[in-house]
């Protein structure tokens, strides 16, 4: 389980979000501190903030963005690539994505996002 301060600061505070929705390439965020994140929207999808997806990842022992593991001896299922259906803004603090696979749930803060950082270099001091 990730914690997530809330405390506003610089790091926490995107300059640019580009949500690449029409492509279906996923998000890139500039922040004010000069750091770069790219999530593709696979990442974000398995990365969802909500009760029941952390449950889930808990439960099955998985970090925010990695794939659900299959259980042994089960066959992987057909399932189309995440796609949100739309992007909104919550309050000056979040986005919420409306996905392709009905969930709506997540409301992903920026320091959520921040903290989720997949690149190489967060993903080193996230352990």
């Amino acid at each position: 389980m990730l914690l997530v301060d809330p405390t506003p600061r610089l790091a926490n505070d995107p300059k640019s979000v580009k949500i690449n929705l029409t492509a279906g390439t996923g998000m890139e965020i500039e922040w004010k501190d000069g750091h770069h994140s790219s999530y593709t929207f696979k990442f974000l999808r398995d990365a969802c903030p909500c009760a029941l997806c952390e449950d889930e990842r808990g439960k099955a022992g998985v970090k925010a963005g990695e794939a659900p593991k299959l259980a042994p001896g089960a066959l992987p299922l057909f399932k189309p690539a995440a796609k949100p259906i739309s992007a909104d803004q919550v309050g000056k603090y979040a986005l919420r994505f409306a996905w392709n696979d009905n969930h709506d749930l997540g409301i992903y803060s920026w320091a959520y996002l921040r903290e989720v950082c997949p690149c190489a270099e967060c993903r080193q001091q996230q352990g």
